[in-house]
């Protein structure tokens, strides 16, 4: 198990209480590239926690589709409102897919914490930058494979991709490692890129070659969190 506290200032930074005398637990912002591992951590949690972790609901701009339920899965609304809705400064992130806005509302969040419940934001790096750009001063959490060899493996062993698909995760998960501020030395086909290029752009980085080892540092990194959730009580 690796682990690199940026700029040795992650623990101090993980274990405070939130700012301005603050009393509800922060939420949390996790990312990383896709074969990493965060969902398997992420139902881990909610299965040991239950009831102490939500999910943001999303907006996007895309019709439902068979099953999915408005407010549930997502809020389904116009291109008109959401736009407006952003030029506003409503939402804490949003991009466009396939000709369709997705985007985490400032609302969205503020009704899992108003539940004393710590919220959870799994978005990629774009929505992370736009992250730092607000007031929400969550804990940001990257999750990386050891290598990208690894990382090809592990989507490979999936069998979900096709060789242009794998491509392009790659690609995109070579670009999400770069930004991660490390420089490690592990034996791999593939090691990781060495120097980040965004310095302190995560408050901690848990090296995923070890399920049982990372979601272990998954939960002392959140552990202030989840006693301020017990503590207030939680619906």
């Amino acid at each position: 198990m690796l682990r690199r506290p940026l700029a040795g200032l992650a623990v101090a930074a993980l274990g405070r209480g939130p700012p301005d005398g603050m009393s509800r637990p922060r939420p949390v912002v996790l990312s990383g590239p896709s074969g990493a591992g965060k969902s398997t951590l992420l139902k881990k949690l909610f299965q040991e926690y239950g009831s102490i972790f939500g999910f943001s609901v999303s907006h996007t701009t895309r019709d439902p589709r068979p099953g999915e339920e408005n407010g549930k899965h997502y809020y389904f609304v116009t291109r008109e409102v959401m736009q407006r809705d952003i030029a506003a400064g409503d939402f804490i992130e949003h991009a466009e897919f396939s000709g369709n806005l997705y985007g985490t509302s400032k609302a969205a969040v503020q009704a899992v914490q108003a539940m004393n419940r710590i919220c959870v934001l799994d978005v990629d790096l774009q929505g992370v930058r736009n992250i730092k750009k607000t007031d929400l001063q969550p804990l940001y959490i990257s999750v990386q494979p050891p290598s990208l060899g690894v990382l090809e493996q592990r989507l490979r062993q999936r069998n979900t991709e096709t060789e242009e698909s794998l491509a392009k995760r790659l690609a995109a998960a070579r670009a999400d490692l770069e930004s991660s501020e490390r420089a490690l030395s592990v034996p791999a086909l593939d090691p990781l890129p060495a120097a980040g290029k965004e310095p302190g752009l995560f408050d901690l980085i848990i090296i995923n070659d070890d399920l049982d080892a990372a979601y272990l540092e998954l939960k002392e990194a959140l552990s202030e969190e989840i006693k301020k959730a017990q503590g207030t009580g939680h619906t």
